[in-house]
């Protein structure tokens, strides 16, 4: 059999011989049970004994690991790219203890050296425009997202959409806050995790209506479709909020579904016809709420729209409360 090469990656704590269920079956028997022998660099059959491929690389690590702590001790690479850090989590820093490698203190002529190498090192990562400005609104993002309670995926992709919306100079006569804010409320938007206009204000300082001209100019430069929210994507943020139940939240889903198949939500604020809709599940899971105590804890409702909708849905569904 002619000697061919391949090159295959052992994973951390393989044994020597591991089981790959390759896509190309066994030639002579047509058994898909083929395993990689990396002691001997070959590709076996396991039903007849078949070598399919010789002298195969092994490009994996050199070492093994056999749990969490052996592998962050022995892995020699660094932390995964954060787009919410001004140098994506992989650049090198000078400390200020002017210790040498064994702990010994530093000679005065070299502090003063260290001390122009931490200066320069420092501005050389504000080397333009771009990297001044992120370097104030990525920590304005990361105070919002911990402000509104948002993860840390959605955070990361806030801070990858923002250094785009920066590198097509969309940020240039609009103020900072206002476009993290913009971003967010778009990003949360597309993870059906959305933020209401009044939620951002509070966290941003920035008045709304500069936030949605912002969200509608990124949008519009950006060619992006603006993504429509759904009154069941507040309900269980709106339900944590109030302390509901789960038979409650459920309810309440179940009374927008009905309702937007009867086209009661189309043209309609979602936030306003979801408080309305949490209201008439409490009223009939016995979780009482009052439209005032919904209306005062919730951003963006007020008690006039949750009574409005809630008649509407009450008499267009037929619920006996």
């Amino acid at each position: 059999m002619p000697k061919t090469k391949k090159i295959a990656e052992k994973g951390i704590g393989d044994n020597d011989i591991s089981s790959n269920s390759g896509k190309k079956p066994c030639p002579q028997c047509g058994s898909q049970n083929i395993m990689v022998d990396y002691r001997h660099g070959e590709l076996v059959c396991q039903k007849c004994g078949l070598v399919l491929e010789e002298e195969i690389l092994d490009l994996g690590p050199e070492w093994r690991a056999f749990d969490e702590e052996q592998k962050s001790k022995k892995s020699r690479t660094g932390g995964a790219v954060k787009f919410a850090k001004l140098s994506k989590g992989l650049t090198t820093e000078i400390d200020r203890y002017d210790r040498d490698i064994r702990g010994g203190p530093i000679e005065p002529e070299r502090k003063a050296q260290l001390y122009r190498l931490r200066k320069w090192h420092k501005r050389s990562r504000m080397y333009d425009s771009v990297q001044r400005n992120l370097s104030i609104a990525l920590p304005e993002l990361d105070r919002m997202c911990a402000y509104l309670n948002i993860t840390g995926n959605i955070k990361e992709e806030c801070a990858m959409w923002y250094r785009k919306v920066v590198s097509c100079g969309l940020v240039r006569g609009r103020s900072i806050e206002s476009v993290v804010a913009a971003v967010i409320y778009l990003i949360s938007k597309q993870h059906q995790l959305p933020k209401t206009l009044e939620e951002l204000e509070d966290a941003s300082s920035v008045k709304r209506k500069d936030i949605g001209r912002s969200y509608r100019f990124i949008c519009r430069r950006l060619n992006l479709k603006m993504p429509v929210a759904t009154p069941m994507d507040y309900v269980p943020r709106f339900a944590s909020k109030l302390g509901l139940s789960g038979e409650t939240e459920a309810k309440a889903i179940e009374i927008l579904e009905e309702a937007r198949e009867r086209g009661i939500t189309s043209g309609r604020g979602p936030t306003g016809i979801a408080a309305a809709a949490i209201y008439l599940a409490g009223r009939i899971t016995k979780d009482k709420q009052t439209q005032k105590g919904i209306a005062s804890r919730l951003k963006g409702v007020t008690e006039v729209t949750i009574r409005n909708r809630y008649d509407e849905l009450v008499k267009t569904l037929g619920y006996k409360v």
